[in-house]
């Protein structure tokens, strides 16, 4: 599985692969755009059904990025032919194009044609159309391809033509780690400062108009390294720690996120999780995922009006929380985990019968209820190339090993240490003894792909030593 560090996909990532350990899938995590933080890093090295390999290669929507895309595809085939997986799961789309030999499950999670439609309201510049070819390419060599939203897979139509065989997976949280707290007469919000999608500015704007204050966790550094400081009005909290977040969102009673663009909404969920009353933006996505357990704005007035609402009413104030937790509730990493895997098990049966076209099938109702048919349950036959194992393989652990670095350009810098990979028999002492271990802990390995792997081939590394620029999309 890949995933980047860049924003809200490494979430993802790591909640799905936690998820995915009780149904006996063990997953390879492999990132890219910079180093793991530190409270991810400390969940992934918790999970024992879980590796992870890290890299710096820059993201398909940064500023020329295709040489490090390139490098990035290279380095993800070494990893494959160490790990043999039998499925690859994308979360991102230009890598979908290549050849794995092995079915191919791509996630859209967003795209820059879509952000820059809703944010500037016109079609993205010609600037562009390699990026819109990418992504093309990459759906189009997908088996499977699946969204968190029925509205972000219409998107991916929209801009890029008809799809593979789709389902819509909306996201989960733990709801453990978002506890309610005593509240506080306060509006919370989180985003990037930087990122128009998120609609902060429509906050900022209302924020005098408000009678309680306005309190904005997020960066105020832009990746092409300017700031992007909080407006007057609104206090910054900086960047915090996903449980410092947590903390804020338990304790603030109003929760903001005015967004113009928001495929699913992970902060939404999270701050309804701890007990905040929703006000969002007013767009398909968040209307699809909260129906009628939020507020909508869709301008700063609205927006100062919905909130206001809120703070003069105690009572309708804790309505409207109850509603947004109940339906936060349904949306559990379990059902994301249990729909993912109907998805790759669905992929697996398809690879090599032959091509079902463009149809669309979707899993669920995009108003997730509970109970009723797993998510993502109904996505149509692919294409393929040879057998794979069927998913998920009875968790057999045994010993770890590691892969040694290629080249010297991709050897592990000191501050991030080897990860390994697992293979079913261990190596003869003397014999290619590990440079580390896996992120999971000692004695912590398996039998991927249900056949015995043997010295696994050169892999790239953790860290590449360069750290190339990053850049907005758009």
């Amino acid at each position: 599985m890949t995933a980047d560090t860049v924003g809200g996909v490494l979430t993802y990532a790591v909640e799905l692969a936690g998820a995915l350990g009780p149904l006996g899938v063990e997953v390879t995590l492999a990132t890219a755009g910079g180093a793991v933080p530190a409270a991810e890093r400390a969940q992934i090295e918790a999970m024992p059904h879980v590796a992870l390999w890290e890299s710096d290669y820059q993201l398909e929507w940064m500023d020329n990025p295709w040489g490090d895309v390139a490098a990035a595809g290279d380095w993800l085939l070494r990893l494959r032919d160490a790990v043999r997986p039998d499925v690859v799961h994308l979360n991102d789309y230009a890598h979908g194009a290549l050849d794995w030999g092995v079915p191919v499950v791509v996630a859209g999670h967003s795209c820059v044609l879509s952000w820059w439609e809703a944010v500037h309201g016109e079609p993205a510049p010609p600037a562009w159309g390699r990026y819109a070819d990418a992504v093309r390419a990459g759906l189009g060599g997908a088996d499977a391809v699946l969204a968190p939203t029925a509205a972000m897979l219409d998107a991916l139509v929209r801009h890029y033509g008809p799809l593979p065989p789709s389902a819509v997976v909306p996201n989960g949280r733990d709801a453990r780690r978002f506890p309610p707290a005593e509240k506080e007469p306060a509006v919370l919000a989180a985003g990037r400062l930087w990122d128009e999608a998120k609609g902060l500015d429509r906050l900022a704007e209302a924020a005098p108009a408000l009678p309680w204050p306005v309190r904005v966790a997020g960066s105020t550094a832009h990746p092409d390294g300017g700031l992007r400081p909080a407006p007057p009005g609104v206090e910054a909290l900086g960047r915090l720690a996903p449980d410092a977040l947590a903390a804020e969102m338990g304790r603030a009673a109003v929760y903001a996120l005015p967004a113009r663009y928001e495929p699913f909404g992970l902060s939404a969920l999270e701050a309804a999780l701890a007990g905040c009353a929703l006000v969002l933006g007013d767009v398909p996505s968040l209307r699809e995922v909260w129906g009628g357990a939020a507020l909508y704005a869709s301008d700063a007035a609205a927006l100062a009006d919905a909130v206001g609402a809120l703070a003069s009413d105690a009572d309708a104030r804790a309505q409207w929380a109850g509603r947004a937790r109940a339906r936060a509730l349904t949306f559990t990493p379990e059902r994301t985990a249990e729909g993912t895997l109907a998805v790759y098990r669905r992929a697996q049966a398809s690879f090599g019968a032959g091509g079902a076209g463009s149809e669309r099938l979707f899993g669920i109702s995009p108003s997730p209820t509970g109970g009723g048919p797993g998510w993502g349950t109904d996505v149509g036959s692919g294409r393929g190339a040879r057998p794979v194992t069927p998913l998920p393989a009875s968790p057999r652990w045994g010993e770890e090993n590691a892969v040694q670095p290629q080249t010297d350009s991709e050897k592990r810098t000191p501050s991030h240490p080897a990860r390994t990979l697992a293979t079913a028999s261990p190596l003869p002492p003397g014999e290619g003894q590990p440079t580390g271990r896996r992120s999971q802990g000692e004695g912590a390995a398996s039998e991927w792909g249900g056949a015995a792997a043997s010295a696994a081939p050169p892999v790239g590394t953790a860290l590449p030593t360069r750290q190339p620029p990053l850049a907005p999309p758009g």
